[in-house]
């Protein structure tokens, strides 16, 4: 079966693909698409904005798609940068300059209050609009500056206590068998045989 994956975030598609590999399924990407919607991600909730993209993309292409919405929460900030990870910086901000402002905002405070958690939701929409969501959750803390040079976004700056490390300093397939997004698939991978059976 084929499946889009509603992201052109380099990165996300690398580890979707990696844990779909021994899946019946074909991953297409978006810049492997033609003409796809421009999708506004206006949403309040991680849920509200995969939902709105795997939907927009699927009655686009008439295909199975799945999309995630991610990002990071930091409790000394109320939650922030939430839906807004991405662009945390500004519209086309890149991964650099979102991170300089994560810094910036919790200058001051101290390591012991910088608690934060990676959160993903996993929307799997059908063309006829049938949705099922998949969530992950994978808490953490910000470090005062970076360290490491793999995984992207804010994983330089994600430290886990219990592995000792930053997640751009863990090996991809540690990181996913641990990541939100790596619970939020293995979720998403368990149903698929049931998923199929409703097409």
């Amino acid at each position: 079966m084929k499946i889009v994956v509603a992201t052109s975030n380099a990165g996300k598609l690398k580890e979707i693909a990696r844990l779909l590999a021994d899946q019946p399924v074909e991953l297409i990407n978006l810049a492997d698409l033609d003409s796809v919607p421009e999708i506004v991600e206006d949403g309040d909730t991680f849920a509200a904005n995969a939902e709105k993209k795997a939907l927009t993309v699927a009655r686009a292409t008439g295909q199975p798609t799945l999309a995630d919405d991610s990002g990071l929460t930091v409790a000394a900030l109320g939650g922030a940068p939430g839906v807004h990870s991405a662009r945390y910086a500004g519209e086309n901000a890149d991964d650099a300059a979102n991170n300089r402002r994560l810094l910036q905002e919790l200058e001051g405070v101290p390591e012991s209050e910088r608690s934060a958690a990676f959160v993903c939701d996993l929307a799997f929409v059908l063309p006829d609009g049938r949705c099922w969501h998949f969530t992950g959750k994978m808490a953490g803390r910000i470090l005062n500056e970076g360290r490491g040079t793999g995984g992207f976004g804010y994983d330089p700056l994600f430290y886990l206590e219990e592995h000792g490390c930053t997640l751009a300093e863990m090996p991809l397939d540690r990181k996913n068998a641990i990541s939100h997004r790596g619970q939020a698939l293995r979720r998403f991978r368990e149903a698929l045989p049931k998923l199929l059976r409703t097409l």
